[in-house]
This record gives C-alpha cells, structure tokens and sequence, in this order.
C-alpha cells in the first residue's frame, strides 16, 4: 500500500509540475529555432559537426544561484531555456536513422522540480521544441560519435572556471567528455574563428520573428524612460528611478533587464558602466539613465538623460544639444552600405568641432578625453550582440547610436562643465535607405524633456510606510 501511495505522489507531483497555465504566447516559435539551425546548417563546410553548450548555472550566495540565462546562440539554435545540454548539428545526415542534429538535456525528475521548477525532458524537446532526436544529458557519455571523422568540429570558446557536481553529466561533465571524445586538450584546443564567424552572420540580421520581440523590448523600454521623465525631482534616489523601470517593464511581461541599469545623477554620471545605483539623492542634477528590458531573449539598450528638477542649466544643455546633434549627423548614414565604422567617425567629428566651440578643448584628439566610447554596436539577443563591425550596414540590423560627453570634477576646463554627463542612445533599425528609430517614442530633443518632465506620473501618487 505505501508503494502505490509513493507512485501516485510521484505521478501528481509530475503532473502538477509539467502543467502550467497563462504563460505568455509570443515566444518564438520551434519554426523560427529549426530555420536558423537550417541556415547555420547552410554556412558549414562539408563533413563537419558543430557542437553548442548550455550556459552554466552561477552562484549568487552559497547555496543560492542566480536566476538562469541560457546562452544565447543555444536558445537562437533551440528555444532550449535550462542549463546542462548540448546540442549536436551536422552538417550531412548521419547513420541509418539519417539524423542531422541531436539534443541531450536535462532529465526529468520529479523531486528535484519541486525545488528548482519544471523541466522539459526529452518529450517536451520533442513536442514543444520540434526536435527528432534527443537523449538526456546523462546519455551523452555512451553515444556512439567518432568526431575524429569529421573534417572540422565547430565549437564555441570552452570556459575552465566550472566545478562539477559529480554527477558527470552537468555541464562541467558533458564538457569533459566533449573534449574526451574530441581529443581535445588545453594544448591543441583549436581555434573557435569560425563558429564565432557563423553566429557573427546570422544573428547580426534579423528576421521578422525577431524585429516583432525587438520592437516590443524597445517599446516597453521607452516606456519607462518616460515614466521616469515623469516622476524624478531632486529627493528621488538613484535607485528608486531604477525600481521604476524594473517594475513598467515587468508590468509589460519582460523578464528583467538586459544588462545591469545605469542610473547615475551628478559625478556618477560620468562614469560610463557605473551601477551601484545608490546615491540617496538626485538633487539638481542630470540624471544619466542607461536601463534596457530584456523581452524573451532580446534586449533594448536605451539611454536619456534628464534634469532632476524639470529644467536644464545653460551648460547642462549646451552639452546635451551637442550630443543631440551628433546623433543627429550619425543617422542621416544609417541606411544598408554605409561602413559600420563611419558612425564613430562622424560622431567623433561632431563632438571634437563643438567641444572645440564651447572651449572644452582646444585640439581634436582631445575629444576623447570626454567622449572615450564608440558610437555604435549590434543589438539583439545579447545589449553588445553578434556581427561583422568591420563590415558595412544591411537591411535589417539593429545597431544602437549612443554619442556622449563625460566631464568629471578637476578636468581641465572650467569648472562649470564639471560633472556633467550626456548619453543619449537610441535602438536603429537599418533599411535599404533610410532607419527607422525604434525608441523614438521617447523623447529626446531637450524641450521635449522639459515638456514631459513637467506631466505627472502614476508613480508620483504612491505613498509608502516610512521605516
């Protein structure tokens, strides 16, 4: 009697965890996985394999994890969202079964996703993912594959800083018998050039499936930014107008972020990759806002920045209209040939010629003291996604253009410059010829900030226990 008890535990227990209702019906499709695996399949040389890993799981605190990301070009290939798999692709059709591509993932277990939450298995990769042929991870050691027959294995760069957890078939273990099976050794690791040459040309231009994602990211991110434009004044803190963002863009359905938000006011925004977000008080200052969602897999990459107080000091906007006007010169060259890097280059000129005119600087070169970043990188599955930057611009990449000044305490020039910082960046989709701005829909000449700052926001109304 207590083993048919235990089985019925065990049969409702997977039950319960393999159902699971109201989950959002705008992921990407398993069409959408199979073709880009077709057309990595297509850029293959003859008689090779390809070989992808999962990410691996990081520790946040001791025994606590932070909440998992796949590797991007794994989820690109399957829509497979859990750590430990490996994906095999082929180049021709192998054995009699005449298979060209193999997933192993995690096996399902009921006791362990009651803890750590549902898995798919091989039947949900077969049903939900599309795939033929797929084994669990822990079958991976006993498939019988002669990599040594192929004329090229294509693999990504193998990280060396995983510790197993002995079961051997986490990824620690399916690495270790990859390299095994390889003949693979730190010695003759060969070079992954053209893996990173394959994903570089794909992911660099989007599909249809994937402009409709990013245009939702960027829209939801511009949201935000407006809410924020809205609700700031001196008192806030840094971080409260990063909670705003968190929360419009989980009210929309993102997952998070896609990177982690810059919300610098003051000095702090002077520092291009600040985040601790903790200043108390914005003060009368500019607020320099970098924050993106990320919408299944696609991040935006949106920058503005605002005065605390509504309105702009002299200095604060002519900096800020220098900016502007180098974005500005930058997207008249936004349309398919143009060299990717003359959007450095004219920014650069842009920026040089009016720091010059305020009397910031008086030689050229020395822009980049204040402006020390590129204009422009790829957007996507990753904020600095994959492409060809020494290349020239096609239909259908998405590039931010993010010109900025930063001039910190005891720079040499006089002091009313000091401690303002200007970034504004914008997601560019590039057609035949012309751009379409993705996140035109918030505001960025500086009446136009002025303007929406002086409107109310929902979050003005909230009131909170003080503690």
């Amino acid at each position: 009697m207590k083993q048919l008890l235990i089985f019925f535990a065990v049969l409702f227990t997977f039950s319960q965890i393999h159902s699971q209702e109201n989950l959002p019906t705008d992921y990407l499709s398993k069409e959408f996985h199979k073709g880009r695996r077709e057309a990595f399949r297509a850029l293959m040389p003859a008689n090779s394999v390809a070989v992808v890993f999962s990410y691996p799981e990081r520790v946040f605190s001791k025994d606590v994890n932070y909440n998992y990301h796949q590797n991007p070009d794994m989820y690109y290939l399957t829509g497979y969202k859990e750590p430990d798999a490996v994906l095999l692709l082929f180049k021709e059709a192998q054995g009699a079964e005449k298979y060209n591509e193999i997933l192993f993932v995690r096996e399902r277990n009921a006791s362990r996703e009651t803890w750590t939450g549902r898995r798919i298995g091989v039947e949900g990769a077969k049903s939900k993912l599309g795939f033929t042929t797929v084994y669990n991870g822990n079958d991976f050691n006993a498939f019988a594959i002669d990599f040594s027959k192929f004329d090229k294995v294509i693999y990504d760069k193998i990280p060396t800083d995983l510790e197993g957890n002995k079961t051997g078939y986490d990824l620690f273990g399916l690495l270790q018998i990859f390299k095994s099976k390889a003949g693979i050794t730190k010695e003759n690791e060969t070079s992954t050039d053209l893996f990173t040459k394959i994903t570089n040309s794909l992911r660099e231009i989007k599909t249809p499936e994937e402009l409709d994602l990013m245009r939702k990211t960027v829209k939801l991110s511009c949201i935000a930014h407006n809410e924020v434009m809205k609700a700031v004044g001196p008192d806030m803190s840094e971080n409260e107008a990063d909670g705003i963002h968190a929360y419009v863009h989980r009210h929309y359905g993102a997952e998070g972020e896609g990177y982690p938000p810059i919300v610098g006011a003051g000095a702090n925004g002077c520092i291009l990759h600040y985040g601790e977000n903790n200043s108390t008080k914005i003060d009368n200052q500019l607020l320099l806002m970098d924050v993106g969602s990320e919408y299944h897999g696609y991040s935006a990459d949106v920058t503005r920045t605002i005065p605390a107080n509504g309105k702009f000091t002299e200095e604060q906007k002519a900096i800020y209209q220098l900016v502007y006007d180098a974005q500005e010169e930058v997207f008249k060259l936004c349309k398919e040939g143009t060299p990717i890097q003359d959007l450095n280059t004219k920014s650069r000129e842009i920026i040089a010629k009016g720091l010059i005119k305020l009397g910031i600087i008086t030689d050229p070169k020395d822009a980049r003291i204040y402006y020390p970043h590129g204009c422009s990188h790829f957007l996507g599955l990753d904020v600095h996604d994959k492409g060809n930057y020494m290349g020239n611009l096609k239909e259908n990449m998405i590039l931010t253009v993010e010109p900025g000044i930063y001039i910190p305490a005891n720079s040499k020039c006089d002091k009313k410059w000091w401690n303002i910082g200007v970034r504004i960046e914008d997601d560019i989709l590039i057609k035949k010829d012309s751009y379409e701005n993705l996140s035109a829909e918030s505001p960025r000449k500086w009446q136009d900030v002025e303007a929406l700052a002086k409107q109310k926001s929902t979050f003005n109304e909230m009131k909170f226990p003080k503690i």
